[in-house]
């Protein structure tokens, strides 16, 4: 077991290395993937999903944004506030982007809304650099997301989603990304995902 930054290190090298072709080939594949996995979540018609911008070497996602957007589904993405918190503007095709003032990413234009928009949202897609299969994830490294799902879980249920906790995650990442069980090493304020989302498909986390 490495640290947590060897780790991420590790496969950052990995990412910079990969063909536009690799990338382009993983896009269209975690797009398959999550629009099925998508699909069956809930009860199978258009749903809300929270979601992100892969940017650079990490996986290619606006592939999927498109293909949930054109199964009529609605597409949260994040926006970095101060004190390590997420708000939520809803995408669409049209939507424009700009740079984030606080992490190396493109962030959507538009109306914000708090933690409380992804209560009732069908499942979640998350950021990741690995992720072993005891669901233990390594994220960029700025804490944003352990906050919001420790945010998210501590929300007050409401009558369409009475177990807040529960909602359903997928991390993103490469294939060679999902390490054996314990590879990880976890940390109080981990938050476990429960799969990740492959271009070889979609892979249950204990």
């Amino acid at each position: 077991m490495g640290t947590k930054e060897v780790i991420r290190s590790r496969h950052r090298l990995r990412r910079a290395a990969m063909s536009t072709a690799e990338l382009d080939a993983a896009g269209a594949a975690i797009a398959r993937h999550g629009l099925a996995w998508a699909s069956g979540l809930g009860d199978g018609g258009p749903q809300t999903f929270a979601a992100y911008l892969g940017v650079g070497s990490e996986p290619p996602t606006l592939p999927l944004l498109a293909a949930l957007h054109g199964a009529g589904h609605r597409v949260l993405l994040p926006v970095c506030e101060p004190g390590l918190a997420l708000s939520w503007v809803y995408w669409t095709p049209a939507s424009e982007f700009v740079r984030s003032r606080y992490a190396p990413i493109q962030e959507p234009t538009g109306e914000r809304f708090g933690t409380p928009v992804v209560r009732d949202a069908a499942g979640i897609f998350l950021p990741a650099t690995a992720l072993d299969r005891s669901g233990n994830r390594i994220g960029q490294g700025g804490g944003y997301y352990d906050k919001f799902l420790a945010d998210l879980a501590a929300l007050p249920s409401s009558p369409s989603r009475p177990r807040v906790g529960q909602l359903p995650t997928a991390a993103i990442v490469y294939d060679a990304e999902v390490l054996p069980a314990g590879s990880i090493p976890a940390e109080s304020f981990d938050q476990k995902v429960a799969s990740a989302l492959t271009p070889g498909g979609l892979v249950r986390l204990s």
